[in-house]
């Protein structure tokens, strides 16, 4: 389990991390949300050991993480710009990262980057952005760390290629217990992946919450009233998050379990009404406008 405790970063006089502190579980996703600037990855660099915190703790599996080799045995960080040495190619960092962590697996790698049809020989330099990232993300997962902490990860992929990778993810995380740390400004990226995610907001956590609770704590209904009284009910009686009217269709974002929804809307008057799913999207919009902001604004554009 990776600890962030209340750490702060400073560069000069910009605060770059303001008072950040987020559990991430092991064998989970975590997703790191935010805007260019938020702070993802001065975040991920103090969680690898990379930066120091300027406050605050970060703790690998109860070991602090800075200047402790124990601790980052267990971490391999691929940053948003993958680095290799100059005019290496992919053989000659696997041999490198294979003398850096014991466990790297040699012989999966080869299959790897086989499957993904990319040369050992060639040098780097030609590969494209999207090769390169390939690269990294082979390398980190073949290191067989505990936790693979990704900068803009997919950044670059197809959507081919993108699948192919979180299919390796998967495996590796109920084969050995693989944590990835992903950081993204997409939100719409991570949807199909992350267990629990976090959003950064100018240095500081927004919002931290596991996706799963996430989708069944928030519900939203369409529907359509028999009378206005019908519909002062359900306003008085729920726990309403947001409210919109089309004609005489209602669409109602409401705080609280499936069955309590269903429930309550069996038992007034409706000539309609269903239950849909919320997509990420929809439930972090719905989160950050009830703590006053705007996430359409923060993360998608």
């Amino acid at each position: 389990m990776i600890e962030i405790a209340d750490i702060s970063k400073a560069f000069e006089d910009i605060l770059a991390v303001d008072h950040v502190s987020v559990t991430m579980k092991e064998n989970t996703v975590f997703g790191l949300i935010g805007t260019n600037g938020a702070g993802k990855s001065t975040v991920l660099r103090m969680v690898a050991g990379v930066l120091k915190a300027d406050e605050g703790t970060v703790t690998v599996d109860g070991l602090p993480v800075y200047d402790n080799i124990e601790a980052k045995k267990r971490i391999f960080f691929i940053a948003d710009e993958p680095y290799f040495f100059a005019n290496s190619n992919a053989w000659e960092m696997e041999r490198y990262y294979a003398s850096v962590y014991e466990g790297f697996r040699r012989e999966d790698f080869s299959s790897y980057m086989e499957k993904f049809g990319l040369d050992k020989k060639r040098r780097i330099a030609t590969f494209s952005k999207g090769m390169k990232k390939q690269l990294a993300l082979l390398l980190g997962i073949c290191s067989n760390t505990r936790y693979l902490l990704c900068d803009e990860t997919f950044d670059g992929l197809d959507p081919v290629m993108r699948q192919g990778i979180k299919s390796i993810f998967a495996k590796e995380m109920e084969q050995r217990g693989l944590t990835p740390v992903i950081a993204s400004h997409n939100l719409r990226e991570l949807e199909d992946i992350c267990d629990h995610v976090g959003l950064l907001h100018k240095g500081g956590v927004l919002l931290s919450k596991d996706l799963e609770n996430m989708k069944c704590s928030i519900q939203k209904v369409q529907c359509v009233f028999c009378s206005g009284e019908d519909k002062e009910k359900t306003m008085k009686a729920l726990h309403i998050m947001k409210s919109e009217e089309r004609g005489s269709l209602h669409t109602l974002t409401v705080r609280g379990t499936r069955e309590e929804i269903i429930g309550h809307f069996a038992a007034i008057g409706t000539i309609f009404f269903e239950v849909l799913p919320l997509s990420l999207e929809e439930i972090f919009i719905s989160e950050t406008e009830v703590a006053g902001y705007d996430v359409k604004k923060l993360i998608l554009g």
